[in-house]
């Protein structure tokens, strides 16, 4: 596999479809896919999708076409999934408890390595396998679990002081699903998720545009 730190932010979200389509792939039992399969399956044109993984190496066999199970493998690779990063969820409201339930994250490699919250009726209770934290321990159970994504499901108004707490307690990424612009360190990767932009964003389609054409979001291509 090729490294390439000059590879465009399309083509890396772009890789997750790839990944997705493949594992789906991969459920049917299918061996062989050639990247026109993989084009009318995702809705991209085949050029691109062979410009993308020329990108990291060569992969697959001309005339036949990619070994499904072989480039999942190697897509994941280059994602990073392959290294099952630890991950606490930080709030347990409504969309931090069903983030914990959710087993899409587990099926791709990622850990719940802690959960943590302010509330202490909340404090104690356990979601699947895990118990919720005080955030005040927050630093230490980092470092002890070697926690490197967090994901905070605070309300607005709190989110920059849970930001501000993970990268002072050494945190590798942040996926964050307040409805707030954070401020976070330039070193630090950042994914945020605005439910209420998404729903606006279909909300104009619907008024103005015809959807019937037209794929309007991929949000969380992975799960």
């Amino acid at each position: 596999m090729q490294e390439n730190l000059s590879i465009s932010k399309a083509t890396v979200d772009r890789l997750p479809r790839y990944y997705r389509c493949l594992r789906q792939l991969a459920d049917e039992d299918v061996e062989i896919a050639s990247s026109e399969e993989l084009g009318r399956r995702l809705a991209i044109n085949p050029e691109q999708i062979r410009k993308d993984l020329a990108l990291f190496g060569q992969f697959g066999k001309k005339g036949v076409g990619y070994y499904v199970a072989e480039l999942k493998e190697s897509i994941g690779s280059i994602l990073g999934l392959d290294q099952h990063w630890n991950v606490a969820i930080i709030g347990m409201g409504h969309l931090g408890a069903a983030l914990a339930n959710y087993q899409g994250i587990t099926r791709l490699g990622f850990r719940l390595a802690a959960i943590f919250d302010v509330n202490p009726v909340v404090i104690g209770t356990r979601v699947g396998e895990r118990r919720v934290e005080d955030i005040a321990y927050l630093a230490e159970i980092i470092a002890e679990r070697d926690i490197r994504i967090g994901v905070i499901a605070v309300p607005a108004a709190a989110a920059q002081d849970v930001a501000d707490r993970l990268v002072a307690a050494g945190i590798r990424g942040i996926w964050n699903f307040a409805p707030v612009n954070l401020r976070v360190p330039s070193h630090i990767p950042f994914v945020s998720e605005d439910l209420s932009v998404g729903l606006s964003s279909l909300s104009y389609y619907l008024a103005h545009v015809s959807t019937d054409s037209h794929v309007l979001s991929d949000k969380n291509p992975l799960i």
